[in-house]
């Protein structure tokens, strides 16, 4: 390449760098850039703009409530450019106090950009928010996820909102914290979209507790934890199982995203005893359990956790015609139990009662009432029983 031919490329180079930093120079307080995160350092983000120029973000605007960085080296985000100060150019995800002069606001407003303000004071249908020297008002259908009982418990309170309205040259400016509250999670929801899937194991905290199970956050979103689906072993009360605050490991049943539906299971966590049933179970086989609960028409008892069986009424031996479950067995009374039949296909198992002389009401009249001795009756009716199991 000639020495002219160069130098013409040189000059044509200089004359396209000048022009990328003049055209960065010429940026309005607002306006928006999408751009890549080139070197995270110190208290800095530096941002790849046209060219060689590098702008600069505050590092803490990218941090999450407990401090943790939330982008990486060759992430692409999007800044608006706020001032250009001793040659550097620097931007941010939302405009602060100190910032927020009057033609800033008015390209927050045209260009979408968060702003934080002050909440002042409680005023007819909701607040008045000071944001740099100006004023601006929040409904309370716009103040924060859902409306509390004490709306007082947000003046004084430093908080970002989102310009839904800038009028009369800025004397009427209407804000709204829920907005970016919304925005905020639907960022979370289109993260957790890419990580998430049915079947996978993850980890959360309980939020609420309620009668038919528990809500628990996993990533920024709600989970339903139904009662069903927090253990094989039945739960009848789930503040004896849970706490609010409480850390769960459960797997991901349902993620309806569409309409923000999302159910979680500690149980299919657990080892299903009905996988091992056919041998641990076997027709004939002897078993302890405790009685569940008790139906009109027999008694369930739990042999393992998730494992219950059924002793129908047909099997159960009764003194006189009023066949009453109750009569016999009482919830928690631990029992012994032969298998009638397993069938794996319904889940279900069929017990009967292990043949106790003293438990046979068949026998009970018999027995000498004061001393529990048996007499020849009772042994011979004994004899009998054994022999037609």
């Amino acid at each position: 390449m000639s020495d002219e031919k160069l130098q013409g490329n040189e000059e044509d180079f200089a004359s396209l760098f000048e022009n990328s930093i003049s055209g960065m120079d010429s940026m309005e307080p607002g306006q928006m850039i999408e751009t890549e995160i080139v070197t995270i350092s110190g208290d800095s983000i530096f941002l790849q703009l046209s060219g060689k120029s590098e702008g600069i973000l505050d590092k803490a605007e990218m941090e999450d409530k407990e401090g943790n960085l939330t982008v990486k080296e060759g992430d692409t985000i999007q800044v608006y450019f706020l001032k250009s100060k001793n040659g550097e150019m620097h931007f941010t995800t939302r405009i602060s106090s100190s910032e927020a002069g009057q033609a800033v606001l008015e390209n927050a407003y045209s260009n979408g950009i968060p702003v934080e303000g002050v909440v002042e004071k409680e005023i007819k249908g909701g607040f008045e928010v000071k944001i740099g020297e100006a004023r601006a008002f929040c409904p309370y259908s716009q103040m924060g996820e859902r409306r509390v009982e004490n709306a007082s418990e947000y003046v004084g309170k430093h908080l970002s909102f989102k310009i839904i309205e800038h009028s009369e040259n800025g004397r009427n400016i209407l804000v709204s914290n829920r907005a970016i509250i919304e925005e905020e999670r639907q960022k979370q929801m289109d993260e957790l979209k890419k990580v998430i899937k049915v079947g996978q194991t993850v980890t959360g905290t309980v939020l609420q507790i309620r009668d038919f199970g528990a809500f628990v956050d996993i990533g920024g979103i709600q989970a339903l934890l139904p009662v069903s689906e927090i253990s094989r072993t039945r739960v009848d009360n789930v503040n004896q199982v849970l706490e609010i605050g409480q850390e769960v490991e459960a797997s991901i049943l349902k993620l309806d995203w569409q309409n923000e539906r999302f159910s979680i299971s500690m149980k299919a966590l657990e080892k299903d005893p009905w996988d091992t049933a056919a041998e641990t179970y076997k027709a004939g086989s002897t078993h302890k359990g405790k009685v569940a609960r008790i139906m009109n028409f027999g008694a369930f008892v739990t042999l393992e956790p998730g494992m219950d069986g059924l002793i129908h009424i047909s099997d159960m031996k009764f003194e006189d015609r009023d066949h009453n479950p109750a009569d016999l067995y009482e919830s928690g009374e631990e029992v012994e139990v032969i298998v009638n039949s397993v069938d794996l296909e319904k889940k279900r198992i069929s017990l009967k009662p292990a043949s106790s002389f003293k438990k046979d009401a068949a026998a009970k009249k018999y027995m000498d009432s004061e001393t529990e001795t048996y007499n020849p009756f009772a042994a011979l009716l004994k004899d009998r029983v054994e022999k037609k199991k």
